[in-house]
């Protein structure tokens, strides 16, 4: 209990230094939100205006403290464009990113895990070196350009594909962009656990009792092997709930990451920095989460904290 309390207080920590770092960047940048909404003609009467309605014209500490005193309650304030509230604007599209993130972690995977265990069954074999260079080279590729080739190839020549936008079949071309580097990194992280997990006196003994192959893998070496595999996926589920940004911006897809892009080119502090905060929110809920599954997955964590 005493660790998930101290990661508790270090998540209080970190998510107070995300926000004194978004909101000093956010300020930082040599420009005009007030010039932005009025536009480039705007007298300064109105840009004095809008500054004051918007809370601009004070003094950055007093802006930074008065938006942790809205955060406490809750209260992530107001797009500087719309007027919406960030809150309400993030969980619009937050089933959007959910949906593309669920299903690209899925696929992960479940094609990591199977072609893992496949690498690390035929050590020395062609198999082992086809997948391991293959996964390196999918590790090699960034996913954006693996999404524009692949909107180009299946949706722009092949028509297989709608181009862009939100649905079922719209999630299966920004999905695989998405798992497929995901799941090399998957590959390499099981098929390297399972060589050493296989290599142990437990599993040798394991043969000597006279159990199946299939036996020894699936109830001794697997389970060991994807402990580490747990903390990797929740993760990864975090960055991609939080929204992939260049994603869904090549793809179109109406979710948090292109939410975030459109508010900064609209130079939209509040959204920017709620954004950022829900992302950081994940990321360090995802950390306190892996650390709870650990000390229900393997008891030997227990023992060793107790």
């Amino acid at each position: 209990m005493l660790p998930i309390l101290q990661r508790l207080a270090w998540s209080v920590i970190i998510l107070l230094g995300v926000t004194l770092v978004t909101f000093g960047l956010a300020f930082v940048v040599p420009s005009d939100p007030a010039r932005t909404l009025a536009g480039p003609k705007a007298d300064a009467q109105t840009l004095a205006n809008i500054r004051r309605e918007l809370g601009l014209d004070q003094p950055l500490p007093v802006q930074y403290a008065a938006y942790l005193g809205r955060i406490v309650r809750g209260d992530f304030g107001r797009s500087y464009l719309t007027r919406e509230t960030v809150l309400h604007a993030m969980l619009e599209r937050l089933p959007a990113t959910a949906y593309l993130a669920l299903t690209s972690l899925t696929v992960a995977a479940l094609a990591g895990v199977g072609f893992g265990s496949l690498s690390a069954l035929w050590q020395g074999s062609a198999v082992e070196l086809a997948v391991l260079v293959g996964s390196l080279l999918l590790l090699s590729l960034p996913a954006f350009w693996v999404g524009m080739m692949l909107l180009y190839v299946f949706a722009y020549r092949w028509r297989i594909f709608p181009l862009g936008g939100f649905g079922l079949a719209n999630v299966v071309l920004p999905a695989t962009a998405l798992a497929l580097g995901l799941m090399a990194s998957y590959v390499r992280l099981l098929h390297t656990n399972l060589v050493e997990v296989l290599d142990q006196d437990y599993i040798r003994s394991a043969h000597a009792k006279g159990l199946s192959r299939l036996q020894v893998y699936g109830k001794h070496a697997l389970r060991n092997a994807l402990i580490p595999l747990t903390t990797m996926l929740g993760l990864d589920l975090a960055g991609l709930m939080s929204g992939v940004v260049l994603t869904e911006t090549v793809f179109n897809w109406p979710g948090l990451g292109r939410l975030a892009v459109e508010a900064v080119f609209n130079q939209d502090i509040p959204m920017i920095m709620g954004t950022v905060l829900f992302g950081a929110l994940l990321v360090v809920g995802a950390n306190i989460v892996v650390d709870v599954l650990y000390l229900a997955i393997d008891p030997r964590i227990r023992h060793q904290q107790a």
